[in-house]
Formats: structure tokens, sequence, C-alpha cells
């Protein structure tokens, strides 16, 4: 077998294994997409039954609460149950005026009780609730919050709206000291019971009103 045929049977081999290397990679990535979709899949399902479970526990929780205070207190030491850092706080509105109501105490409170809370004026309020939206620090402060930075160090937040009928009732505010923000995961459990709650409040709402008027 002369010299030029031996060249020309490594260089076909060569180009073979060059080629078959090339169709296993191509095969492997594809094998890695398929893998990775079917976790991202499972992953966003498994977070979707967490949040229909996390959503079902919060409506077993408030069911049969026919008094506005006894139902922000049972919301808010829910909540506070699942992110055990965190304060839970619920401004509602009122006419020209709003109501502060927190997980610790089943009663409404002046606003020099707390420190955070005690930041949030009737136009701060009103822009949350304008903005219909999950609203951070960063937009907060935007709206006008007043804070002294050294009072309240670092702080992690986020205003969760209420809503009934595209009327906005008040929002949940939610937050803790560090700099680790809330999960999106977190958020979206809480929007997931918004929807239950503000329905009970605007039903404790109405059945205070008809007790007034009685």
């Amino acid at each position: 077998m002369t010299d030029n045929k031996i060249k020309n049977r490594r260089k076909k081999l060569l180009l073979l294994v060059k080629n078959v290397n090339k169709k296993r990679k191509k095969q492997a990535k594809k094998i890695d997409i398929l893998c990775n979709d079917f976790i991202t899949a499972q992953r966003n399902f498994i977070g979707k039954l967490n949040t229909i479970s996390f959503k079902a526990d919060f409506c077993e929780s408030i069911v049969a609460i026919a008094k506005l205070d006894n139902l922000l207190y049972a919301a808010g030491k829910f909540v506070q149950n699942e992110f055990e850092d965190a304060n839970v706080s619920f401004f509602i509105r009122k006419t020209n005026s709003f109501e502060l109501h927190l997980s610790q105490s089943d009663q409404p409170i002046t606003m020099q009780d707390q420190q955070l809370e005690n930041c949030f004026t009737n136009e701060v309020v009103e822009s949350i609730c304008k903005a219909n939206k999950i609203c951070s620090i960063e937009n907060l402060f935007e709206f006008g919050l007043q804070a002294n930075p050294s009072a309240l160090g670092k702080i992690s937040a986020a205003t969760i709206p209420l809503g009934r009928q595209g009327t906005s009732i008040g929002f949940m505010l939610l937050y803790h000291l560090g700099e680790n923000n809330f999960t999106k995961e977190d958020l979206n459990n809480l929007s997931a019971i918004t929807p239950a709650l503000s329905k009970a409040i605007t039903n404790c709402k109405a059945l205070a009103d008809l007790q007034i008027q009685k």
C-alpha cells in the first residue's frame, strides 16, 4: 500500500471521527435542552401547586370571620407564620384617610406605635393604592415615603395591592430587616391570596355598615 493511500485513509478516518463527534455534541446539546426544559417545567408545576396549597390554607384560616379587625389579625398571623422574620400590616382606605392594622394586634393602631408604618402619610398611601401593583421599597421612596435611614437601617419591603372589582381598598405591607428581598415566589403566593382577602374585607365592611344602620 502506497503512502498516498495510507494518508487518504487517515484523512477519511479523521473526517469520519470529526463528523461523529460533531453529531454527538449536537445530540448531547439537544438532550441538555430537553432536560433543562423538563426541570423548568417541573419547578413551575411544583411552584403552582405550592401557591394553590398556600391559597387554600389561607382561605381556611379566615373562613367565617365576620369582623374586620379579627379578619386582618388572622390574615396577618397567617402571613407572618409563613414569613417568620417579617412584619405584616394592612392599610385600609377610608374617606380621606386610612386605617392601619397589624398582625400583632386585633385592633387598629395609631401611627405613633410603629417605626416603618408611621412613615406612611395619606399621600403615600393614596399613591400606592393608585399604582395598584406590587411595590418595592424603592417605589415607596418614589411615592414620597420619608424615612430616616439610620433609624430604619437596611430594610426590604413590599406592598401587595388589595382591590375589589377594580377599586383599590388598600394594601398589605410586608417588610423585614436585611438586604434579602422577597422572592418572586413569595410575592406570587401573596398575590394569590389577595382576591379572597379583598372580598372578605369588603364583606366585613358591608356587614358593619348594616349593623350601624340597624
